[in-house]
C-alpha cells in the first residue's frame, strides 16, 4: 500500500500561532477527519463549536509541569511514527491500543517573536518549543504516513487537495511538507542558538547556525544567468519607498555605502560605485556634502549609489535630481524631496535605519568552495594604544584630520586602498589593485584629471607600505600627511622618506583590508 491511496481519518493539531486554525479545523471535520488537540488550541476550536477530542484521550496521561509535558508521550509518537504498510507496526499499535496519526498540525512557541520584544532569559527560555519540534521531525520522518504541517499558509492548498482527492495527500506532496518541516526546525533551533551563542559570549562557536529566512526573491544574481535571493532581516532596517525592485549587485551597494556612512557624525554623503567609494564629503548640510563629494570624481558616479546620514531635504534632492543614480539612501526624505526623486520612475529610493544597521553589524560571512568564511565584524577604526606619529614632525591640526578623515574612508575600499583627502572631502580614490604604488598612482591621477590639487593633502593606505615608493609618490603629488598601519619589515626606510620630504606620519598598528 502506498501512502497515496491511504485516506486521512485522524489529525492532531497543536498551534501557538492560531491563524486560520479555526477555518482549517472546521474543513477537516466537514470531511470527517477526527480531531486531537491540546490545552490553548483545544479550547479555541471548543469555543468554535469544532468537535476536537483532548491529547488525554490518546496518552491516557494528565498534562503536567504547567504544560511542559503533553505530547512526549509513547503513544503519540508511536502514532506519528508507525509504518502504516508494516504489518508488525500495525499489530503493535493494535496491541497497544495506539490510533495513527495521519495529520499533524504543528507551530511553535514564539521564540523569534519574544526575542524580538526584548524579553528577559527568562522569558526566552520557556518559549524555547520541545513537544512540538520533536512531534514534527517524527512527523517529518515519517511523511509517507503522517502529513506534517508546519506552514498556516498551506491550510487552504490542503483542504483543496484532500477534497480533489477523497481525503488523500499525494506522496510527493508530503515530501514537500516534510522539507518544509525540517528547514523551519532548522530554522528555529538556529535561533536558539544564536542567542545561546551571544548569551554566553561566544563569538564563532565550532559548529555554526545560520536562521535564515528570505527576505526578498531577486530577478537574478550578479549576473542575469544566475539565480538569486535575499535572506534575513534586510528589510528591517531598509524600506524601499520608489522604483523597481533592487538586484543583488543594488544590494551589495547599499550595504556598502551605508556602513561608510556610519563612520561620520556630522552630515555626510558618500557616492559609491561596485562597493568602493567614488567621493565622501562632509559639510554644514546636505547638499555642500554632495558638492564635496561629487567633486572627487564627476565620472564615476553616473549609475552609481548615494547614502547620507541626514534627512534628504529638497534642496538636497534638486542637486541629485539631475544625476541618473540607480539608488538613493537617508535615514528619511522630507514629502517635497520625496516627491522631485519619485519623477525618475526607476530611481531606488531607500530609508535606512542606521542605529539598526549599527547594532546587526556583527559577523560577516563569504561562501568558499565547500564551506564558507566567518569572521566578527570591522568595526573598530584603530587601536588607541598603537596610535603614533613616527615621523620627526607631528601633524597639524588640519593634518590629523584630514588623516583621520581619509582612514574612515580607506577602511571601507577594496585593498590595495590608497585614499587621498583634506579634513571634509576625498580628494583622490585608487581601489583594489594588485600594487599598492599602482592604487597610489591611480588615486592621483584621478585628482589630475578632476583638476584637483593634492597641496596639502593626507594620504591614507589601509595597510603598511611594503617599500618608500608610495610614500613618495604621494610626497610628489603634494601630501604633507600619512596615515597607515605599519609593521613592514622595511618601516624605517618608509619612514626615512617620510622625514626627508618634510612629512608627517601616523602608525595606526591595525589595518583594513577589504577583499
Amino acid at each position: 500500500m502506498r501512502s497515496d491511496s491511504y485516506k486521512i481519518s485522524t489529525a492532531l493539531i497543536s498551534v501557538s500561532d492560531k491563524t486560520g486554525i479555526v477555518e482549517f479545523a472546521r474543513q477537516l471535520n466537514e470531511l470527517g477527519i477526527e480531531i486531537y488537540s491540546t490545552g490553548g488550541t483545544a479550547n479555541t476550536l471548543k469555543d468554535a463549536k469544532i468537535p476536537v477530542k483532548s491529547i488525554t484521550e490518546l496518552t491516557e496521561f494528565p498534562e503536567i509541569l504547567d504544560g511542559r509535558v503533553k505530547t512526549l508521550h509513547p503513544s503519540i509518537h508511536a502514532g506519528l511514527l508507525a509504518k502504516l504498510d508494516n504489518g508488525e507496526h500495525i499489530a503493535q499499535l493494535s496491541k497497544h491500543d495506539i490510533k495513527s496519526i495521519d495529520l499533524l498540525v504543528v507551530n511553535l512557541y514564539p521564540f523569534e517573536e519574544t526575542l524580538a520584544k526584548g524579553a528577559t532569559h527568562d522569558e526566552l527560555v520557556e518559549n524555547i518549543d520541545i513537544g512540538g519540534p520533536a512531534m514534527l521531525r517524527a512527523a517529518a520522518k515519517n511523511y509517507k504516513w503522517t502529513a506534517p504541517v508546519v506552514n498556516p499558509l498551506r491550510y487552504n492548498e490542503i483542504i483543496n487537495i484532500l477534497l480533489d482527492k477523497d481525503c488523500r495527500l499525494p506522496e510527493s506532496y508530503r515530501a514537500e511538507l516534510a522539507q518544509e518541516v525540517f528547514e523551519f526546525t532548522s530554522y528555529y533551533d538556529s535561533l536558539i542558538a544564536i542567542y545561546l551563542r551571544d548569551f554566553n559570549q561566544n563569538e564563532l562557536p565550532d559548529k555554526l547556525s545560520l536562521p535564515m529566512i528570505t527576505s526578498q526573491k531577486l530577478r537574478y544574481g550578479e549576473n542575469p544567468h544566475q539565480s538569486g535571493r535575499l535572506y534575513g532581516r534586510y528589510s528591517k532596517i531598509f524600506t524601499q519607498l520608489h522604483g523597481k525592485d533592487l538586484s543583488y549587485n543594488n544590494i551589495i551597494d547599499i550595504d556598502a555605502a551605508s556602513k561608510l556612512i556610519l563612520e561620520f557624525e556630522t552630515p555626510a554623503l558618500a557616492i559609491i560605485k561596485h562597493t568602493n567609494p567614488c567621493g565622501v564629503g562632509l559639510g554644514t548640510n546636505l547638499a555642500e556634502a554632495y558638492q564635496k563629494a561629487f567633486a572627487t570624481d564627476t565620472v564615476s558616479p553616473f549609475g552609481g549609489i548615494i547614502a547620507m546620514n541626514r534627512t534628504l531635504d529638497l534642496e538636497t534632492a534638486e542637486v541629485l535630481h539631475s544625476l541618473f543614480t540607480e539608488v538613493i539612501i537617508a535615514p528619511e526624505f522630507t514629502n517635497d524631496a520625496l516627491e522631485l526623486l519619485k519623477k525618475k520612475k526607476d530611481r531606488r529610493l531607500i530609508t535606512a535605519d542606521f542605529v539598526l544597521l549599527k547594532n546587526s553589524l556583527k559577523y560577516e560571512l563569504k561562501s568558499v568552495a565547500g564551506g564558507y568564511l566567518v569572521q566578527t565584524a570591522d568595526l573598530k577604526l584603530y587601536d588607541e594604544s598603537q596610535l603614533r606619529v613616527v615621523t620627526k614632525r607631528q601633524p597639524t591640526k588640519e593634518e590629523y584630520e584630514a588623516m583621520m578623515f581619509g582612514w574612515k574612508v580607506a577602511k571601507h575600499v577594496k585593498s590595495n586602498a590608497i585614499v587621498y583627502s583634506l579634513s571634509d572631502r576625498t580628494l583622490g580614490i585608487g581601489a583594489g589593485q594588485m600594487s599598492r604604488v599602482d592604487s597610489a598612482r591611480i588615486a592621483i591621477e584621478k585628482a589630475r584629471m578632476m583638476n584637483i590639487s593634492l597641496e596639502g593633502s593626507a594620504v591614507a593606505s589601509d595597510a603598511f607600505f611594503p617599500f618608500p615608493d608610495g610614500v613618495l609618490e604621494a610626497a610628489k603629488a603634494g601630501a604633507t600627511a600619512v596615515i597607515q598601519p605599519g609593521g613592514s619589515v622595511r618601516d624605517e626606510d618608509v619612514i626615512k622618506a617620510a622625514d626627508e620630504n618634510k612629512m608627517t606620519m601616523i602608525f595606526t598598528g591595525m589595518r583594513h583590508f577589504k577583499h
